[in-house]
């Protein structure tokens, strides 16, 4: 629903209700590696589907593993119901030459360039590992420097340090594994991980030692890469944080089936969300708890320090709002990086400053964070001081606060964070703010269906859900116009013809009367129809049936005509089609929705064009489906539909006063979506604010 360039969010106001959290990418993509280099078959359950584990599954494939899926949680985000059985390597090559794109996604690059520089030196092969254009700004430097004294090949493609690398051997190369490795910690924890991973396939006949170098950041990650390994037969000892050993035999095992647990750095979201908005019913997190192994759990007790009331279950986090506004905190962030950036947005609400430190590894991630988060809390009206590894922010006034265009960074915890900044009505700003968050669709990299769960827990300040109203007479064009602005701006889409067709439809298939009124009536009032999503999109199923096509019949059309004159049915419908008006905005199409369902839609559109234009576009339309037609008869049907919706006593087809007319007779589809489009840019909350 998201691959659109900007999402508008209206002022927020209360947030309740129940979300399940997709799997943890920093787990689920240990769990794909971990299994693809294992003896034996995985049953992976509840695997994060997002673009971090699409690469990490599209090069295990391409390195010879079988991956097989059960199930139809596969691109649904969270993976519920799905298990993806992996057949592993068992530590040896299936295949010695492979390029493979790994995205921006740090799990999955930094683990297999140390696995394949190990079984490239020993086992002989050529693989060339690259991503998109910020992973080649991400260090890799650390990791490789640990390598090559081993006796690992490694081609620098680009700038040295970084990637794009190659990584090449000849069979029966020897390893020089008798002195330990060392590997620096104080830049990212991905190194050492990526190495506890890899030396299992070389520990064949002696112990191997990782000897880390200064302080170690990011610890619960190292935790998380420890406890999978002994899932998978490996007992790695260690000494404190400096010193690790990998057992001599080592060897990857299946343990035959891994549960992914819910993802703790997104939990973070709705734990800040529960805390700010959650008054009355409280916001449930389900998926991860106080059995959680992973480190960003602990987000939960800076999330109490501020002020949030959070009940922890074995899965489940349970959270209200405690105090009010939220307390400023200063709080060293080392062991929660990831989820210390929603930190950042609580402090909005906090009532003084808060200070972040420990927060170096955010300059590496996917973007500058340190610098991203600063300029985009300032957007809003924050003050903002940042150093190398820390920031200062000073909560907004209430009168400070602003609409702001929010830039991303193609940074998926950026655009989930900067999110909940649209709650600044609840500190007391005057004019709740609306926000623009600009490339929304970068939440895929790990949460994919975030603002479809963001948006079913919370409640916009009243009349703030946008509704654009297109209105027009038969055959103008008009669905597909809506269809396509709702795409472009992420809403959603009400067909209001297709609730009349479906009632039409459905009286005909009881061998109801259309001129039975209460009969018709009471099928309207008790209509059971569905409207498909995502691949899903542009089908429609009645009473569990799918007739999609039965909806787009003339006899269909005309039974829609006669239904949608009785009153009765169309108050049984009515508030069906108010109940579509949902966040983040509606797109609504029909013959009153400006003028009686939705009368206070911020953009009205009537459009319209020539009786014989529109007979034309039908005429095509029912050709093109084998479908024999007159256009002399098309055209006196849709002026003698014309003039029944327009003399009808109930709602008649008419223009809202303040309607803005379009008439498409010589428009492309593309110039009208791009006329109602800057109609909404002049009329929108958003109209004048400044491009960023």
């Amino acid at each position: 629903m998201y691959r659109i360039p900007h999402l508008d969010i209206p002022p927020l106001v209360a947030a309740a209700g129940t979300v399940r959290l997709p799997g943890s990418k920093s787990i689920s993509n240990r769990v794909l590696l971990l299994a693809a280099l294992a003896e034996g078959t995985t049953a992976v359950h509840g695997l994060l589907a997002s673009d971090d584990t699409e690469v990490m599954r599209a090069a295990l494939v391409a390195l010879g593993c079988t991956l097989r899926d059960e199930g139809s949680g596969v691109g649904d985000g969270d993976g519920a119901g799905s298990v993806l059985h992996v057949t592993g390597l068992a530590g040896r090559l299936a295949v010695h030459d492979a390029q493979l794109f790994l995205g921006n996604a740090g799990t999955a690059m930094r683990p297999l360039a140390a696995a394949l520089a190990l079984l490239a030196a020993t086992q002989g092969g050529r693989f060339e590992l690259s991503g998109v254009a910020r992973m080649h700004e991400r260090p890799i430097g650390d990791l490789v420097d640990a390598l090559r004294p081993l006796g690992c090949t490694i081609d620098d493609l680009g700038q040295p340090g970084y990637p794009p690398l190659r990584l090449r051997g000849e069979r029966g190369g020897h390893l020089a594994l008798a002195a330990p490795l060392q590997v620096r910690g104080d830049v990212s924890s991905q190194f050492l991980s990526a190495l506890l991973l890899a030396l299992p396939l070389v520990a064949d006949t002696q112990d191997v030692v990782v000897e880390v170098v200064g302080e170690l950041i990011s610890k619960p990650y190292v935790e998380i890469t420890l406890n999978l390994l002994a899932r998978f037969g490996i007992e790695v000892r260690r000494e404190g944080w400096q010193r690790f050993v990998v057992p001599a035999g080592s060897r990857y095992r299946s343990p035959g089936v891994v549960h992914v647990e819910g993802d703790a750095s997104s939990a973070s979201y709705f734990v800040a969300l529960g805390a700010i908005a959650a008054t009355d019913t409280p916001v449930r997190i389900e998926g991860v708890g106080a059995q959680s192994i992973q480190g960003d759990i602990r987000f939960v007790d800076a999330a109490r320090a501020m002020g949030a009331d959070v009940t922890a279950e074995a899965n489940a986090l349970v959270v209200r709002r405690g105090r009010w506004p939220l307390t400023g905190i200063a709080m060293d962030c080392t062991a929660i990086p990831d989820a210390a950036m929603t930190l950042a947005v609580m402090a909005l609400y906090a009532d003084g400053p808060s200070t972040l430190t420990g927060i170096a590894s955010w300059r590496v991630k996917e973007t500058d964070r340190i610098a991203a988060m600063a300029a985009e809390l300032r957007a809003v009206g924050a003050t903002v001081e940042e150093g190398p590894d820390r920031l200062h922010i000073v909560p907004p006034e209430p009168q400070a606060w602003r609409s702001a265009t929010i830039r991303t960074y193609d940074d998926h915890r950026m655009a989930m964070c900067m999110s909940l900044a649209a709650f600044n009505g609840l500190a007391g700003a005057p004019s709740p703010r609306a926000l623009r968050l600009l490339d929304p669709k970068c939440v895929a990299k790990t949460f994919p269906d975030y603002f479809e769960a963001l948006f079913g827990l919370v409640q916009a300040a009243p009349g703030a859900v946008p509704v654009i109203a297109i209105d027009g007479p038969t055959a103008s064009g008009k669905g597909t116009l809506a269809a396509q602005v709702a795409a472009q701006l992420g809403w959603h889409l009400l067909d209001s013809g297709a609730l009349y067709r479906a009632t039409g439809l459905a009286a005909m298939q009881d061998g109801v009367a259309l001129d039975d009124e209460p009969r018709v009536a009471a099928i309207a009032a008790g209509l059971d129809l569905r409207f498909g999503q995502g691949a899903e999109a542009g089908r429609v199923w009645l009473r569990g049936q799918d007739v999609s096509d039965a909806l787009r019949a003339e006899a269909t059309g005309l039974a829609a005509s006669r239904v949608s004159s009785l009153p009765a049915v169309r108050q049984a419908l009515h508030g069906l089609q108010l109940s579509f008006a949902r966040l983040p905005g509606l797109v609504a199409d029909g013959r009153d929705m400006g003028t009686v369902v939705f009368p206070g839609a911020a953009l009205k559109v009537y459009l319209t064009a020539g009786a014989g234009e529109r007979a034309e576009r039908r005429h095509k339309q029912l050709i093109s489906k084998g479908i024999p037609a007159r256009l002399a008869d098309l055209r006196a049907d849709l002026e003698a539909r014309d003039t029944r919706d327009m003399q009808r006593a109930v709602a008649p087809l008419k223009p809202a006063e303040d309607a803005r007319k379009l008439d498409n007779s010589q428009l492309t589809i593309e110039a009208s979506v791009a006329q109602v489009l800057a109609w909404w840019a002049e009329r929108g909350p958003l109209q004048g604010l400044a491009p960023r």
